[in-house]
């Protein structure tokens, strides 16, 4: 790559599924960005995109050569006029090749191998057929999302066959997340001598251990580092190249596994820290709002013992005063009734401003109704994605400060695709909100979960916006507290 006599390299890769490149990261190390996917036509032959170099690298281009077949898009990447990643930064060895669908979903499709001649190639195949495409500088090839340093986005040429649609804030994960303390590689690596997959595992190590990988990953960063000292003694040894270079990848491997697996145990410590947060607060609001009520009662009992007085001392005007009594009592129990009424919808009204702050939340005659929308699960999947998460996670907490609360999840799809399989799907995810709900601390008597499938459609499906804002997850939440008795 490197060297004067380094010739092309091709990498052929299978895509893995997308939604296991989404890495767990906290939103404060991600940053923001826009590009321009394109839904190619299965079975419309070959078609070309230009590869145009980015802020980073303005004279870099290229073209990808795309050809969408049922199954599976064929993508043929040639890029030129490239400079080694090492000038973007010292802990920056390689270039990966990405696609991103237009939920802004990322995928790692391989990496990109440039010659002394800033030029390299890549054929590879996406299950996807509507994406965008983008070229980062990372510090070896197995990393999990990409990182801010874009190079290269794709951009459509006049005779390009193919729907434009905007991918507006998908996520690259900030360069410091790679950063390492003390970087050796402060110059050029000798890959004469030394195969860059040896450069690119010392890399991963490195920002695993950075990453606090020996304390929140000890089951796999040890294979990382044993891995690591097998390459380094088989570099020693001169032993053969692709003996070398297999070893290499094996600990970039353990290394990139240790470091996602620390930071979403990272994770799951700041939301069960957010969860007890926002528990305590709505415990402290409920017990204010009842020493409110206390007093209130206090006082009308006070109230009504000083009537009962005057009317025992006006017993001259017994009858007078029975009737003036029995007036007073049902006007006491209306206005028992409407402060009751009021403080139900204090609390609907205080629910869902708090639900709000969570997820979108709407009130209904049925209740108070929270949106999760179709972004917050995997592709096609019902596993709950961290950002899902983090939000169930304070709406359960709000939840527990107020008994008495029913929680009716309820999972909906677009009519894309085979009505069994959406009536399954939408099940599936409306009982795995509910599973979560419960190992939050609801109890499962007030959660239930159903599928609808495509039946309720909150909008026509006629675009893809509107299918989108069809796959949905709503939360029903009511109960007498807030006004909405069980079952209307």
């Amino acid at each position: 790559m490197y060297g004067s006599k380094t010739p092309f390299f091709l990498l052929f890769v299978l895509l893995p599924a997308l939604a296991r490149s989404q890495d767990k990261v906290p939103s404060s190390d991600l940053i923001n960005r826009s590009v321009k996917a394109i839904g190619y036509r299965v079975g419309g032959g070959n078609t070309k995109v230009d590869l145009k170099g980015a802020g980073l690298m303005s004279q870099a281009s290229g073209e990808a050569k795309v050809e969408a077949k049922t199954g599976a898009t064929k993508v043929e990447v040639t890029v030129k006029d490239m400079t080694q990643p090492t000038r973007l930064g010292a802990e920056f060895l390689t270039y990966v090749l990405w696609v991103v669908t237009p939920d802004g979903r990322t995928g790692n499709t391989g990496e990109i191998l440039i010659n002394e001649n800033g030029e390299g190639k890549l054929n590879v195949t996406s299950p996807a057929q509507t994406f965008a495409m983008i070229v980062t500088a990372e510090p070896y090839f197995a990393v999990r999302a990409p990182s801010e340093m874009v190079v290269l986005e794709n951009d459509t040429r006049k005779n390009t066959k193919g729907q434009i649609f905007p991918v507006n804030d998908f996520k690259l994960m900030r360069r410091a997340q790679y950063e390492k303390l003390g970087n050796p590689l402060a110059m050029t690596p000798d890959l004469k001598h030394v195969p860059l997959q040896v450069y690119e595992a010392r890399n991963a190590v490195d920002i695993a251990k950075s990453r606090g990988a020996e304390t929140d990953a000890p089951d796999i960063f040890p294979k990382a580092l044993a891995s690591l000292q097998m390459t380094e003694n088989a570099l020693t040894s001169k032993s053969d190249k692709k003996e070398i270079m297999s070893k290499a990848r094996q600990a970039i491997q353990f290394a990139e596994d240790a470091r996602a697996f620390a930071a979403q145990r990272q994770q799951e410590a700041r939301i069960a820290a957010e969860r007890e947060a926002a528990a305590a607060k709505a415990k402290a609001e409920a017990e204010a709002k009842a020493a409110e009520e206390a007093q209130r009662q206090a006082d009308f009992s006070a109230a009504k013992e000083a009537q009962m007085k005057a009317e025992a001392d006006a017993a001259a005007v017994r009858a007078k005063a029975e009737a003036d009594a029995l007036k007073a009592k049902e006007e006491a129990a209306r206005a028992e009734a409407e402060r009751s009424r009021q403080a139900a919808n204090v609390l609907r009204t205080q629910l869902l401003e708090q639900f709000n702050h969570v997820l979108e939340t709407r009130d209904s005659p049925r209740g108070l109704i929270v949106n999760m929308g179709d972004v917050l699960f995997d592709f096609g999947k019902y596993d709950l994605r961290t950002e899902a998460r983090e939000k169930l996670a304070k709406l359960s907490g709000i939840a527990l400060g107020h008994p008495g609360l029913n929680l009716a999840v309820e999972g909906h799809t677009d009519n894309v695709g085979n009505d069994e399989i959406n009536q399954k799907l939408s099940g599936q995810r409306a009982e795995a909100v509910r599973a979560y709900l419960i190992e939050q601390g609801l109890a499962p008597a007030s959660v239930t979960a159903q599928g609808f499938g495509k039946s309720s459609p909150v909008l026509d499906n006629s675009t893809p916006a509107n299918r989108q804002k069809n796959r949905r997850v709503e939360i029903v939440v009511s109960g007498e507290v807030i006004g909405v008795k069980i079952g209307t």
